[in-house]
């Protein structure tokens, strides 16, 4: 399934290029104004990412590429004049209320394979709100759990925590917001995410499979955010 997602996505890129090339080389034969096109049709590339999107997941990331296509479509009227400049004092409540609604609706419709434990008993349940939250957990059995942060920080520290079963889950959504988790050098780190114009990273060390205390599993969701995991 993954090699067919990403022979998809290889597809999709390789003929984008092989259009922007012919439009460019029927510029230098004078034949199109590839400039012009770019300078007015620009936001056309936030479709083709919310295409991509699509094609690269079989349509599991639905909202994800949604997304991104109405970001573009919205953009390419207001430069073709379809819509009028007053839009934009609409726009960003809009596009907060779609964020809201990605939220809501991502862990119904974000289908991925693997096999992530569910979290059916959680230690952790954090929001901050226009805020910052720092937890460190100690728990010998951690289970899994959720932490969210909108216009809002969270920093969890795993160091001396210790997995219940070898393994457990956590969920993480940062809307205009950040999240740090820190987890100890001997865990094995999993992350599954889908950042909407912003970044989840995951800058822990690989750890071998025989030197592995545990599994941590996280899914990530970053919507003009930040997702970070580390050492």
């Amino acid at each position: 399934m993954s090699d067919h997602r990403g022979s998809s996505g290889r597809i999709f890129w390789g003929l984008f290029l092989i259009l922007i090339g012919v439009l460019f080389l029927l510029d230098r034969m004078g034949r199109f104004d590839f400039g012009y096109a770019v300078s007015h049709y620009w936001p056309a590339i936030f479709i083709a990412i919310g295409l991509s999107i699509w094609f690269n997941s079989g349509f599991r990331d639905f909202v994800s590429g949604l997304l991104f296509v109405a970001f573009g479509t919205v953009f390419l009227l207001v430069r073709l004049n379809v819509l009028g400049h007053h839009f934009w004092n609409y726009f960003w409540p809009l596009l907060i209320i779609l964020a809201g609604l990605w939220v809501l609706l991502h862990p119904a419709l974000h289908h991925r394979t693997g096999s992530f434990p569910e979290i059916k008993e959680g230690d952790l349940n954090i929001s901050a709100v226009f805020s910052g939250v720092e937890r460190r957990i100690e728990s010998q059995s951690f289970k899994g759990g959720h932490a969210s942060a909108v216009f809002g920080s969270v920093e969890l520290d795993f160091t001396p925590a210790a997995l219940a079963g070898g393994k457990a889950t956590v969920e993480l959504s940062a809307v205009l917001g950040n999240i740090q988790v820190r987890v100890p050098r001997d865990w094995q780190v999993v992350v599954d995410g889908t950042p909407i114009l912003g970044t989840i990273d995951n800058k822990h060390r690989a750890v071998a499979p025989s030197e592995s205390k545990g599994t941590l599993y996280v899914k990530a969701t970053a919507i003009f955010g930040s997702v970070l995991v580390k050492d």
